[in-house]
């Protein structure tokens, strides 16, 4: 008989996220998920009802299992991001917890900055409102190939399937006009376990899987060796020692695809090329690395490389560039504006550099641009153009989530700034610049 542990790492891993309006039922619904598949302990539990029963509730508040801090659960709110890890027999998970208010709209896109899905909550009375088409939007700007619409309290509406399906076409048709690449609706009743793990007797009319049937089936692509390689150098090993007199080597974790030996690369910033002669993983000599390794690369010639720096195949490199173009995520309190001097933090390598324009700030509930606003504030959307101090080998985020990134950072006390996703915002507007892509295109993450 095989056991939990050999079934388990037979799994795949998926990083999901949770994200809706205020009072849409998120942490319910996580609370829900987690009690129903049996991920929780039971002195969690206990806990639970115990806080329940101190607020005069009789049955247990299961948003209690995510909302751990002490302003959360005296409020009923969701503050900050509650990470949770379970697993079925099927596959492990990662789930994001993010909060529904506009103010703390910045901690949704740390939780789904590395989500493979978010699941984005709808309260069937209310609707589609602002904040479920700013959570959509942030989904599509980051790039989360998967998102299912949960429209919850369906036990409020008589699990009318007219007030469900009105809702999904209208979530459906704004997502898709993003560019969101599928778009999965589900109805739900949260504090009833309606089609969160089992189906649900109420509603016959729906014939599609349950929340956890979906999360345990949706095709998750881990497969980064079919992306363009990167390997972000960390450090330079030189021991110089009796037995290693010699020896140089570049350490680090590929970012994405493979090396070689043999392989002809680029070091970049400074274009210099050469040939990968040895790949030393876990203490032994290896022909081939891929993502995401964490491996030394010897090279053939002694080029200049320090922490920062990038390797890539010499056919296949990312442009270098001073003038950065991108859409950032401000998350700090002070606002971000025009001459403000930053620290920009690309993989490995930080440089200085100047925020040159703000050419607009973008309106999520109706997807307007508004022109020149000169500044960003906590939790604003916008497009900037950042001049460094020196080149940096950037991709386009649209290629790839992890070499398309970076950070603003504040060089006076190391405060994130903004979270910046380089290139095009949408997937829509990136594709329409882009010539057409064959069948198998699909998003790197």
């Amino acid at each position: 008989m095989t056991t939990t542990t050999e079934q388990l790492s037979a799994t795949t891993l998926l990083r999901f996220a949770t994200a809706g309006s205020v009072d849409d039922g998120k942490s319910t619904l996580v609370g829900r998920l987690l009690h129903d598949s049996k991920s929780i302990l039971t002195d969690q539990l206990e806990a639970v009802e115990q806080a329940s029963l101190n607020r005069g509730q009789e049955a247990p508040d299961l948003a209690l299992l995510t909302d751990g801090l002490r302003a959360e659960r005296e409020q009923g709110i969701t503050i900050d991001v509650a990470y949770r890890y379970f697993a079925t027999t099927r596959r492990r998970f990662i789930l994001a917890d993010t909060p529904g208010h506009v103010q703390y709209t910045r901690n949704m896109v740390t939780g789904a900055s590395t989500a493979e899905l978010a699941v984005v909550l709808v309260d069937a009375r209310n609707g589609v409102v602002e904040q479920t088409r700013r959570h959509a939007a942030v989904a599509a700007l980051l790039r989360v190939p998967h998102v299912v619409l949960a429209v919850n309290k369906m036990d409020l509406v008589d699990y009318a399937e007219p007030v469900f399906a009105a809702i999904a076409e209208e979530f459906t048709a704004y997502a898709a006009s993003l560019g969101v690449p599928e778009i999965t609706a589900i109805p739900i009743s949260a504090l009833a376990g309606d089609n969160v793990v089992e189906p649900s007797a109420h509603m016959d009319w729906y014939g599609g899987p349950t929340v956890l049937e979906h999360l345990e089936t949706v095709p998750v692509s881990h497969d980064l060796t079919a992306c363009h390689a990167r390997f972000p150098v960390q450090y330079v090993i030189r021991p110089q020692s009796a037995e290693h007199p010699d020896y140089r080597g570049y350490a680090g974790q590929i970012a994405a695809g493979v090396f070689r030996v043999g392989e002809a690369v680029s070091v970049l910033p400074s274009g210099r090329t050469t040939t990968i002669t040895g790949i030393d993983a876990l203490g032994e000599s290896v022909d081939i690395a891929w993502a995401p390794q964490s491996v030394t690369i010897r090279l053939a010639d002694d080029i200049d490389i320090s922490r920062g720096d990038l390797i890539a195949p010499a056919d296949d490199s990312p442009a270098v560039t001073q003038d950065v173009e991108a859409t950032v995520c401000h998350v700090a309190d002070q606002p971000l504006s025009v001459g403000q001097r930053v620290l920009i933090k690309h993989t490995t390598r930080t440089v200085k550099a100047i925020v040159k324009d703000i050419p607009s700030r973008l309106t999520l509930d109706d997807l307007s641009q508004h022109p020149a606003p000169g500044q960003l504030v906590a939790n604003d959307i916008g497009r900037v153009v950042v001049r460094t101090a020196e080149p940096l080998a950037l991709d386009a985020y649209a290629d790839s989530r992890r070499t398309g990134s970076f950070l603003l950072i504040d060089p006076a006390d190391g405060t994130t700034l903004s979270a910046g996703m380089a290139g095009a915002s949408f997937a829509a507007v990136a594709e329409a610049a882009a010539p057409a892509a064959g069948d198998d295109a699909e998003w790197d993450f």
